[in-house]
């Protein structure tokens, strides 16, 4: 038997992301995604038997669902329902874009002002960023207690945007 809260926690924030670029109604796809929970509880018994790939099925019935309720509440058709869907995506990819943009703008002002930055606060970023070590890791490697590697992160960033800041 599927422990039922296990299966909604892990597979309701990948739901959620698949279904907004469906639909950008927050709170239709929060009542469809809702809808697929209740109806996979009421016959979990028969779909536990059934069903080979469950997320599979979750991601189907999402999608099923959401337009099912676009034909219900605008009698569209099938074409009407994927121009409907296509343009929040295509929202988001412009969105994404953007955000890639941006993104490359600020690590290319980071490349510029990090040779500025002290050795051992280079050190440090790259370990704890590029790295992407804890601070545990990070203590081992620099010789230093825990304390000492949370100040000198502080203070590295802080001087990286220091440092930032003035070349903008």
């Amino acid at each position: 038997m599927i422990d039922f809260a296990r299966l909604y926690d892990s597979h309701l924030d990948s739901l959620y992301a698949f279904g907004s670029r469906l639909t950008a109604d927050s709170e239709l796809l929060k009542d469809c995604i809702q809808d697929v929970f209740m109806k996979f509880y009421a016959k979990r018994e028969e779909l536990c038997l059934t069903v080979k790939n469950i997320e599979k099925y979750l991601y189907m019935s999402l999608r099923n669902r959401i337009n099912d309720e676009y034909r219900r509440r605008a009698r569209l058709t099938d074409d009407e329902i994927t121009d409907l869907c296509l343009q929040p995506v295509a929202e988001a990819d412009e969105f994404h874009r953007e955000r890639m943009e941006r993104q490359q703008a600020l690590i290319t002002n980071v490349e510029a002002v990090f040779p500025k930055l002290s050795p051992r606060q280079q050190q440090i970023i790259t370990l704890y960023y590029v790295e992407q070590r804890k601070y545990d890791d990070i203590c081992q490697i620099m010789g230093i207690n825990y304390q000492s590697v949370r100040n000198l992160m502080h203070r590295s960033i802080c001087r990286l945007r220091e440092y930032a800041s003035e070349t903008v």
